[in-house]
């Protein structure tokens, strides 16, 4: 019985035991029922109406935008609305038939889709079983798992950029001869730089390394560079016309991003950069340069949701653990400096050009996923190898450690499910607006501006971090999510002219205001004279209409008539 265990590893994955191995063909159903059952709750999880931020900024709120003004509509005043947004059309059908539950599933669809990439791609290296293992640790990883649930396109960026490295890989493995699979890898990573930013630094890895490998393995330098120029010409002709949109409107293609190379007279006079990654973390949580140093290592042990100092996302440990083990693997000997690499690369770049956030660095999940399987069967194969105690033990342990971390995965699904219980609002116990309220603190004074405030109603969101998607109102972002509203608003009431001319530039007719937020950035910035001041003229020129625990709406007085009114009360 125990020497039946110690091989069970084996007898389940290994391909000799494909068909005979009763263990194998348990392991198959398994891991088939397990991945099943995955995709049914994350299924149900999607069908809630989109609670994520991001969606609510910037995914299904820019497309609304777009639909409500029938057609491009700029807002200038929404700097993520230039980001690219290949998905985001996808998006856009849906709502033009009023769904936002289905965007949630086109981005789900996207994260199984590179399940099913990382499970072929296994399957002819490994076995069908191994396939299964990788696609399994992949899509319940916890930062997929829950990116899965969104109206967001970091499932479509990691697809078509897992594709890419994929097709080239093809064509490397044909030797050089079928150019369709270069025209393929050039094709998804357009797609990928047409879907978001992070794109152009898989980009950059990959033109260099068609250019470095087909250069070593033919011994032709001028080719090499003909097809990494053939990669990178048709990578920009599917991105451009996002890239092309942006340096119309902004005489920069990446807006915002590296605005003040593109347009330095915009940024003359004002201050220099931001602190830099180093000094902020050290400030706001007292880290040491090594702990800086090896974020791209404790993101996959101390990664958290909703955290900024735990890098916004979970992982895994499984990823890393693995990993050294998978050059004792012979199967993807020719593949495993490739992965590894880009993993690399694609962990150490966004860390200091971007910030350290989990979900930016989700390309390289698919890689390690496959990098930790050949290690699980690196590490089996070698034990397999040995004999004994040895044998029996590493068996064993290999084994454990694999059902655990990966017992970790499912934990999060149901703590996570635990979390959102969507299944009140499936089984019509819970009504949108109840769910929604549940989740959403500001929801309530939104659905008071949509059911009160007049049609042409205009109004300023003041440290809401940009979440105007449920608003049936013309709204506007300002800097800082409104704390560059409120700093001149309170720079301006040294007198009540200056303050209404203030109140008049927002361009907007009501406020929008978390309540905790504005009142810490006051106490966090102003003097108790000036807090005084700016609160003596918004009790006369802000009309409270609403007001819970945390929100509060806002009319201004603008009106000639109001503020002579307002200006004969207080002679």
């Amino acid at each position: 019985m125990k020497k039946t265990f110690s091989r069970l590893p084996s007898l389940i994955l290994d391909q000799e035991s494909f068909w005979p191995s009763r263990a194998h063909r348990f392991a198959y159903y398994a891991l088939l029922f397990i991945l099943f059952s995955h995709i049914v709750i994350v299924g149900l999880l999607c069908a809630t109406p989109p609670i994520s931020r991001d969606a609510l900024i910037h995914h299904l709120a820019i497309p609304k935008l777009w639909l409500k003004h029938g057609g491009f509509y700029e807002t200038p005043w929404a700097s993520c609305s230039y980001f690219p947004m290949n998905v985001d059309l996808l998006y856009l059908g849906s709502l033009y038939f009023n769904n936002d539950i289905l965007p949630k599933y086109i981005h789900f669809v996207f994260g199984l889709g590179t399940g099913f990439l990382i499970y072929f791609y296994l399957k002819r290296r490994l076995t069908r079983n191994w396939g299964l293992l990788g696609m399994l640790i992949y899509i319940s990883t916890p930062i997929v798992t829950r990116l899965s649930t969104t109206a967001y396109v970091d499932l479509a960026l990691t697809f078509f950029t897992t594709a890419s490295l994929i097709a080239f890989v093809k064509w490397r493995d044909d030797g050089y001869k079928d150019a369709k699979w270069l025209i393929i890898s050039g094709a998804c990573m357009g797609l990928a730089a047409g879907s978001k930013y992070n794109a152009l630094i898989a980009c950059v890895f990959l033109n260099l390394m068609i250019t470095f490998h087909y250069s070593r393995d033919t011994r032709k330098e001028l080719p090499a560079l003909k097809y990494g120029l053939i990669f990178f010409v048709v990578t920009l002709i599917i991105a451009s016309p996002w890239y092309i949109k942006n340096y119309l409107l902004t005489s920069n293609p990446l807006y915002p991003m590296f605005d003040k190379i593109f347009n330095p007279a915009h940024h003359a006079g004002g201050q220099s950069g931001g602190i830099g990654l180093f000094q902020k973390r050290e400030m706001m949580y007292g880290e040491t340069l090594w702990e800086i140093l090896l974020i791209p290592i404790r993101m996959f042990f101390q990664g958290k949701d909703n955290s900024d100092q735990y890098f916004y996302g979970a992982l895994n440990p499984i990823l890393i653990v693995m990993l050294p083990f998978a050059f004792f693997n012979k199967e993807i000997s020719r593949d495993r400096i490739l992965f590894f690499s880009f993993s690399l690369f694609f962990l150490i770049i966004p860390l200091f050009l971007i910030a350290p956030s989990v979900r930016y660095i989700l390309p390289v999940i698919p890689f390690l996923a496959i990098l930790t399987v050949a290690g699980i069967k690196g590490v089996v194969d070698r034990f397999n190898n040995s004999r004994g105690l040895t044998r029996n033990i590493g068996l064993i342990g290999t084994f454990l450690v694999t059902i655990i971390l990966i017992g970790c995965n499912i934990l999060y699904l149901k703590e996570y499910f635990n979390i959102v219980r969507p299944v009140g609002y499936i089984l019509n116990q819970e009504t949108k607006d109840e769910f929604l309220s549940r989740h959403l603190g500001s929801y309530p004074a939104i659905r008071y501006v949509n059911e009160n405030l007049e049609a042409d109603a205009g109004i300023s969101l003041i440290f809401l971090a940009g979440r105007g998607y449920y608003l049936d109102r013309a709204y506007r972002l300002h800097p800082g999510y409104g704390m560059g509203a409120v700093k001149d608003m309170v720079q301006a009431s040294d007198t009540s002219s200056a303050f209404i001319a203030c109140l008049r530039s927002l361009d907007s007719t009501h406020l929008l205001v978390r309540n905790d937020l504005f009142e810490k950035y006051l106490r966090d910035n102003f003097t108790t004279e000036e807090i005084r001041r700016f609160l003596s003229l918004t009790s006369r020129y802000w009309e409270p209409l609403y007001q819970d625990l945390s929100y509060s709406v806002f009319r201004l007085k603008l009106q000639v008539e109001e503020l002579q009114n307002e200006n004969r009360s207080y002679e």
